[in-house]
């Protein structure tokens, strides 16, 4: 079996194509290792990457049709764990075609791949943020999530539709896992983890929305890559799950643990909400625990401390 990671070169998508190539997988990897945040990040993740001599690294773009069908051709692509994406609710509001167009036209090339090869599992990787403002407390699944707040989500909701089309029409057996707060080592620099182990020692001030009474549930890595991987490995003809710790905790708290880690207090600024995001995010996990065998076991306290720990060696402190 070879399995194509999108996005492989990135935080999600590095993990999960290290753990497919360390129990011996063959994965080729394509990313276009874009300016979102520092291309050295992603690049020191491929070299990582290329140690595995069943590593194949194409640098390129999934809106590149025929780039994606050569890829499918030459390799003999049998699953797909599609993480590449335009990430982040706030700046999808700047770049509103540039996020559909990665996020909906790239999902699209890949379908269409996946169509002419009779693809044996196709992941899709969703958000929680398609929740929006939903008064239904865990989000569940069964949520309409027909009200994103933002193009991020929007586009992610797209994309979910668009691969039910062709389940619906061909029997693609896709699997959507929508993501709650993913963090930890060689995470992205502009996520709040990251932002607030920088702020320890620059003294950057940073914003924390409703006086840091806005709660996220928040998903260590190695929880997240078990949960992919177990998609990957059993196809369910379509279905979303989502893919969370089922444990929100308020920023307010999240900046104290971090704060404790490093010895040192975060200067921070309370300002208002924005409208393109919600005043929490929280997993039912129950869906992802029958049928994925998810089992999260990486408190908040644990993961920030092993997230600490990687950031003092990489920013060596």
């Amino acid at each position: 079996m070879t399995y194509l990671v999108t996005g492989g070169a990135g935080f999600i998508g590095g993990h999960v194509a290290e753990a497919l190539l360390s129990r011996g997988d063959r994965a080729v990897i394509i990313d276009n290792f874009n300016d979102y945040y520092d291309p050295a990040i992603k690049r020191r993740n491929a070299e990582r990457l290329r140690n595995y001599y069943n590593c194949v690294i194409i640098e390129g773009d999934i809106r590149d049709q025929t780039l994606v069908d050569r890829l499918f051709a030459e390799h003999g692509i049998t699953h797909v764990a599609h993480l590449a994406a335009m990430a982040g609710v706030r700046e999808s509001v700047q770049q509103t075609r540039l996020y559909m167009d990665v996020n909906v036209t790239g999902t699209l090339n890949l379908l269409e791949a996946s169509k002419a090869v009779r693809i044996e599992q196709f992941v899709l990787a969703s958000t929680s943020s398609v929740y929006g403002k939903t008064e239904i407390l865990p989000f569940v699944e069964t949520d309409s999530a027909d009200r994103p707040l933002a193009a991020y989500p929007a586009s992610k909701r797209a994309a979910e539709l668009l691969a039910h089309t062709y389940h619906n029409l061909v029997d693609m057996p896709v699997t959507a896992l929508r993501f709650f707060n993913v963090y930890g080592p060689a995470g992205r620099p502009d996520m709040m983890p990251w932002r607030l182990m920088d702020a320890t020692r620059t003294g950057e001030d940073i914003k924390l929305f409703n006086g840091g009474d806005i709660h996220r549930d928040w998903t260590y890595i190695a929880d997240a890559v078990q949960g992919v991987l177990a998609a990957l490995d059993r196809p369910l003809g379509y279905e979303i799950i989502n893919l969370g710790c089922g444990a929100p905790i308020s920023l307010k708290d999240f900046v104290e643990i971090i704060e404790d880690y490093a010895g040192n207090r975060i200067n921070t600024v309370f300002v208002s909400t924005p409208p393109s995001d919600p005043p929490i995010t929280f997993c039912d996990n129950r869906k992802a625990r029958v049928l994925l065998g998810f089992s999260p076991s990486v408190s908040v306290h644990d993961g920030l401390r092993q997230t600490w720990e990687w950031y003092r060696e990489y920013r060596q402190l």
